[in-house]
């Protein structure tokens, strides 16, 4: 297969990278890069672990292109914390104890970023509707729910 140049910018740092033409961004991203945060669990886009942030939007890695991410800005949930500080959605789930086997967790908090990112002030019905291309077999979602909603207050009182 022909291997295709990529430059990104993964979590603040500038990548090269020679990939596989029609290597998945998830591939890449894991094998070559080392950023194991995105999980691959059906290979299929049905069940959102794989999710990261590609220039502002969600996308699942899964079924992400890595050639056609040249240029792009790649948000994983690897690259949340700073400076030894959990971010205020991966604080909240352990607070509200919103991950139990933890495979699907960044894939959540990653769809429930991008859901802050354009709505800082959710509903429970908004997280629902963000959540719900994301797949967690032990929650019951009720506990993935209250978390993103205190980190949205969280967030707003600290912006206060």
């Amino acid at each position: 297969m022909a291997r295709v140049p990529v430059q990104f910018t993964l979590n603040g740092e500038e990548k090269a990278e020679f990939v596989e033409s029609g290597a998945t961004l998830l591939k890449v991203l894991r094998d070559k890069l080392g950023d194991t945060s995105p999980k691959g669990g059906c290979h299929q886009g049905t069940c959102g672990a794989c999710s990261v942030i590609v220039d502002g939007e969600l996308r699942l890695s899964c079924l992400t292109l890595a050639e056609t991410c040249g240029g792009a800005d790649i948000l994983t949930a690897g690259g949340l914390a700073a400076d030894g500080r959990l971010h205020p959605l991966q604080r909240a789930f352990m607070d509200e104890f919103a991950a139990q086997c933890g495979f699907c967790t960044p894939g959540m908090i990653m769809a429930a970023r991008a859901l802050l990112d354009r709505n800082p002030n959710p509903t429970r019905d908004d997280v629902v509707e963000a959540l719900s291309g994301n797949v967690c077999r032990c929650t019951g979602y009720e506990p993935i729910i209250r978390a993103v909603l205190t980190a949205a207050r969280s967030n707003s009182q600290n912006a206060a």
